[in-house]
């Protein structure tokens, strides 16, 4: 019988926040894969747990060769857990090779869910969280990071950027510049430790800030999508007239669309009564 596959979040600061599932799996596993093993020595150390399996590293520079390995592991009958150095693995971390390589091998694959930096930062913003995208890094060179941000900017859904501390400042002025300096944004950094800070903004606002007092440790940054369009009075009272029609009460439907559009109820009743009389 094959063994598993086990994809397990850890603690992307703080680490209470590491499930018992979590510490059971890193103790019990034949094998964890860590993107860090240091940083894994680290965490099993402060949770107090002690990782009886073979650690080895699992990362950009050799996963590779190591996916093959791995599920070769969990196909003769072991468990093999894996890791990042925080939050869930392959979200912008090592592991997606080794995933699709066990999928394709018919190996068991499971999920430990936890902490995430991405959607901490997300209910942190004050943004919309109906819809979002993850976007990771931004490119590094300054020329494909404009061309990677311009090709967002009609995106209506919040977005999410990881980003190194050291070049925020210029990716929040090269957001302003696509974006529209008055977007509405956040700069998450340091979630669940002793120094979390969220600021909330506009694009411009932020920049400025973050040019003025460089920020340090790791940073996640949340972006209002690009506002849908509000439709014209005329194609609002056009939808009230066949709502209507279908058998509605008009000041119910006026009231619904006003408040979904941000228009005022009166003028809009005022023209919805103006074309039936029209009519």
């Amino acid at each position: 019988m094959p063994g598993r596959l086990i994809l397990a979040a850890t603690p992307i600061g703080n680490v209470g926040d590491g499930s018992a599932r979590l510490w059971e799996a890193l103790a019990t596993a034949d094998v964890v894969a860590a993107e860090d093993t240091r940083v894994t020595k680290e965490l099993a150390m402060r949770a107090q747990i002690r990782i009886a399996g073979t650690l080895v590293a699992l990362h950009d520079h050799n996963e590779g060769h190591m996916a093959q390995r791995l599920v070769d592991r969990v196909l003769a009958g072991d468990t093999v857990v894996v890791v990042s150095d925080a939050g869930m693995p392959l979200v912008s971390d090592p592991g997606y090779r080794l995933v699709t390589a066990a999928i394709a091998a018919d190996a068991p694959v499971e999920v430990l869910p936890g902490p995430s930096a991405a959607l901490a930062a997300l209910a942190l913003s004050g943004l919309a969280t109906d819809r979002f995208a993850f976007e990771g890094f931004p490119p590094r060179k300054e020329g494909e990071k404009a061309a990677a941000l311009a090709a967002l900017a009609g995106e209506q859904r919040t977005l999410i950027f990881f980003e190194s501390p050291h070049r925020v400042a210029g990716t929040l002025a090269a957001m302003a510049e696509a974006f529209g300096g008055d977007r509405q944004a956040s700069v998450s950094r340091e979630i669940t430790k002793r120094y979390e800070q969220t600021r909330r903004g506009p694009l411009a606002d932020l920049a400025a800030w973050a040019a003025e007092d460089p920020l340090r440790g790791e940073i996640v940054l949340v972006v209002a999508g690009r506002p849908a369009e509000a439709p014209t009075v005329g194609r609002l009272v056009a939808e009230a007239l066949t709502r209507i029609g279908e058998g509605e009460r008009a000041k119910a439907v006026v009231a619904d669309l006003a408040a979904t559009f941000g228009v005022p109820q009166r003028e809009l009743y005022a023209a919805v009564v103006a074309a039936r009389t029209s009519h």
